[in-house]
């Protein structure tokens, strides 16, 4: 970010002006629903299916919810909380419904492909990425606080509109979010080692012990000794599968690197236990003790 970027984002336009209408209304558009009407904000959802927006009604996640992309005009902030296959694909009847005024930002947990894509498509559209989540997804997934204290990142380039990205900054502040800026390339290489590659290292953990069990006839023990490591350690790889798919096609390259950066550590150290080096395994494992308060 520029120096005259970082100047305006200082004085954001007032948030709670007009409606800040949400596209839909899953884990994170449910809970920027929550939290915005916590905060006063009145929230128009667009969701693709009546029995959704009936859910969402139940659940008051938004002021008014409708299948009827009608309900985003007059909106000044407008979130698209879509899968990543919608984002970088969006139907023309969305398109048709923004507002030429309205701010348009994403919370695709992929930046560069959904920055090129949306460049000249709208003229204020910011690419950003709240950091927070859980296993759950849909429209009972959405819950209040989800992004307090978490990094919210935003991925501008020189042409970002500065006004667009100040009333992003303001969305970030309302649910107490980190505000946080960086490159598309940055943020896409460093997502793929912390959130990407580990989805499918917990899910090569569950499939390693599923078929490990099975292989000694000791599949039901396997299940039954599972516990609160194993628990941390897997949850990730029990979660959402179409994200996850999502998540390694759309940040292919990325991904690949992390991987075999892993692949490097993990052979490594199974060279230290068929050598019997336990007092440089030792090591390592004290090395990973005393940087892992830096990753949390």
């Amino acid at each position: 970010m520029t120096s005259r970027q970082r100047d305006l984002v200082q004085d954001p336009a007032p948030l709670r002006d007009q409606p800040v209408g949400i596209v839909g209304l899953g884990l994170i558009g449910g809970s920027l629903g929550l939290d915005l009407q916590a905060a006063g904000v009145e929230v128009r959802a667009l969701v693709h299916r009546e029995s959704t927006a009936q859910r969402a009604r139940q659940r008051q996640l938004a002021t008014v919810i409708s299948i009827d992309p009608a309900v985003l005009q007059g909106c000044g902030l407008i979130v698209l909380a879509l899968p990543l296959d919608r984002l970088l694909d969006p139907s023309p009847e969305l398109l048709a419904a923004l507002p030429s005024h309205a701010v348009i930002t994403d919370v695709g947990s992929v930046k560069q492909p959904v920055l090129q894509r949306w460049q000249g498509v709208h003229e204020r559209f910011v690419a950003s990425h709240p950091m927070a989540g859980t296993a759950e997804a849909g429209v009972e997934a959405g819950l209040r606080g989800l992004f307090a204290g978490r990094p919210w990142v935003v991925t501008p380039d020189a042409s970002t509109d500065l006004g667009a990205l100040a009333m992003v900054q303001q969305l970030a502040g309302v649910v107490q979010a980190q505000w946080l800026s960086c490159t598309a390339p940055a943020h896409d290489q460093a997502v793929a080692l912390i959130s990407h590659m580990p989805v499918l290292v917990s899910a090569a953990l569950l499939e390693t012990a599923e078929q490990g069990g099975q292989a000694a006839a000791a599949a039901e023990l396997v299940r039954q000794l599972a516990s609160s490591g194993f628990a941390d350690t897997s949850r990730i790889g029990g979660g959402n599968p179409e994200l996850g798919a999502l998540m390694s096609r759309c940040n292919r390259e990325a991904v690949l690197q992390a991987m075999a950066r892993y692949r490097c550590q993990l052979e490594s150290l199974e060279e230290l236990v068929q050598d019997e080096q336990w007092g440089p395994l030792q090591t390592r494992l004290q090395h990973c003790q005393s940087i892992r308060p830096e990753f949390l």
